[in-house]
C-alpha cells in the first residue's frame, strides 16, 4: 500500500473535528449540513448501522437567525415524564434561557428515524460564542462552510466606503428621525 493511500485510509476511519460558525445562519438549514458530518454521511464507508461520524464544534449559537416571524411563532415542546409535565416554550424564550438549545434541537430533529442519534449527539459541541476551550481548538482540522453569506456590518465598514456609497437622496438638515 502506498503512503498516500495509507494516509487516505487513516483519514477515512479517523474521527476528525470540524468547526461551524452559526452567525446569521438558519438553524434548520445548518442542521442538515452538520448532520452529514456527525453521522459520517460524507465518508465512503458510511452505513446506517456503522458509527463513523466526526466531531462537530458549533460556535456563535447565540447569533442564529430564524426566518420570518419564527421567533414569536415557533414553539418547542418538552415533557418531564410526570402527569401534567408538558410545557410549550416560544423560540425567543428558549433562546434567552439557553442560546445553544435551538441549534441542539434542530440538529437532533434532522436525524429523524436514526436509532443512534443520542450517541451521535455526544460528538456535537455547542458554544454560545466563539470562546472555545483550548483542548478542543487543538483538535479542529476542518471548517464547514456556511450556506448563507454573512453581510458586513455598517459600523465595521471603512468610513470612506460608506461616505462614497451611492445615495438615492439626501435628507434635509431639519429632518428628524423618529
Amino acid at each position: 500500500m502506498s503512503v498516500t493511500r495509507r494516509v487516505q485510509q487513516w483519514a477515512t476511519f479517523a474521527r476528525t473535528w470540524h468547526v461551524y460558525d452559526c452567525t446569521w445562519q438558519n438553524p434548520f438549514e445548518s442542521a442538515s449540513l452538520i448532520r452529514k458530518h456527525l453521522m459520517g454521511l460524507h465518508k465512503p464507508i458510511y452505513h446506517p448501522m456503522n458509527d463513523c461520524g466526526d466531531h462537530v464544534v458549533v460556535i456563535n449559537t447565540a447569533e442564529i437567525a430564524l426566518p420570518g416571524d419564527e421567533w414569536k411563532k415557533r414553539v418547542y415542546f418538552h415533557h418531564t415524564g410526570y402527569a401534567g409535565g408538558a410545557s410549550w416554550t416560544l423560540a425567543w424564550e428558549l433562546h434567552e434561557k439557553d442560546p445553544t438549545q435551538i441549534m441542539k434541537k434542530a440538529i437532533y430533529r434532522s436525524m429523524h428515524g436514526n436509532l443512534q442519534r443520542r450517541h451521535t449527539m455526544q460528538r456535537l459541541h455547542l458554544f454560545k460564542d466563539d470562546n472555545v476551550p483550548q483542548e478542543i481548538l487543538e483538535n479542529i482540522t476542518n471548517q464547514i462552510r456556511q450556506p448563507r453569506r454573512v453581510p458586513e456590518r455598517l459600523d465595521q465598514m471603512d468610513p470612506d466606503l460608506v461616505k462614497n456609497f451611492p445615495k438615492i437622496m439626501d435628507y434635509p438638515k431639519d429632518y428628524v428621525l423618529r
